[in-house]
């Protein structure tokens, strides 16, 4: 009914109380990029910007104030 196979993913999801299971999904690198991005391309950034940002992020996250 479900299609499955050995090896096949499945999702657990929880909804009103019942446990629903089924195939999960598969997304390609490019539906990922499009929901990611909606299709724009992100300008590229270097290792040290990335890095940067990355360290912004965790101060921001984690900062005590």
């Amino acid at each position: 009914m479900l299609g499955l196979e050995p090896g096949s993913s499945l999702e657990w999801v929880a909804e009103d109380g019942r446990v629903a299971v089924r195939r999960a999904g598969t997304y390609s690198f490019k539906d990922i990029h499009l929901a990611l991005f909606g299709g724009k391309t992100p300008a590229p950034k270097s290792d040290a910007e990335l890095k940067e940002g990355i360290r912004k992020a965790v101060r921001k996250r984690y900062a005590r104030g």
